[in-house]
């Protein structure tokens, strides 16, 4: 009697020794990159760089953006507001509805901010329409429109707070 071992058994064994030996070399590795110092240093090197270059990019990034808002701001005061009653009417209804429409599109929100910001421009009490925003208005939005606000000083005084403020001091007056 010859003893043949089957191809099925032979590949079976074949299989589970490789899966064995990669197994064994994934846990030497692992060890060794767990109790490695020179590892350990390199791991919080590369984290620290990692945690520095994205403060330097939202630095940048908020530069950016109040680059982008002054700008904005700028723009706005240039292209100037209607004085006519029925034309601010109409033009604080536009504006209104443009950047709701913006908000719940998710489009740019220093451009939706914009769009408040020429309504309130145009509104006889600013300081009311504050405290309307600070409600109906998504935050990240109502935020820009506040440093809109805060570039701009041809707004009157009492509505240069930010919009949480004036809603803290509405029932003061």
């Amino acid at each position: 009697m010859s003893s043949s071992v089957r191809p099925a058994t032979l590949a079976a064994i074949s299989a589970g020794t490789i899966v064995t030996g990669l197994l064994a070399y994934a846990v030497y590795f692992d060890h060794r990159r767990r109790t490695d110092p020179d590892f350990r240093k390199a791991l919080k090197r590369e984290s620290k760089q990692q945690a520095k270059a994205a403060k330097q990019e939202a630095e940048a990034k908020g530069k950016e953006q109040k680059k982008a808002i002054r700008d904005a701001v700028e723009r706005a005061n240039e292209e100037g507001f209607p004085k006519d009653p029925e034309e601010v009417e109409s033009y604080f209804m536009q504006e209104v509805a443009q950047g709701e429409g913006m908000c719940q599109s998710g489009a740019d929100p220093i451009e939706a901010a914009l769009c408040f910001y020429r309504a309130l421009k145009v509104y006889p009490n600013p300081r009311e329409l504050i405290n309307i925003y600070d409600k109906t208005v998504p935050k990240p939005v109502l935020d820009i429109l506040a440093d809109m606000i805060a570039v701009d000083t041809t707004i009157p005084v009492g509505a240069s707070k930010t919009p949480s403020e004036a809603g803290s001091s509405a029932g003061i007056e």
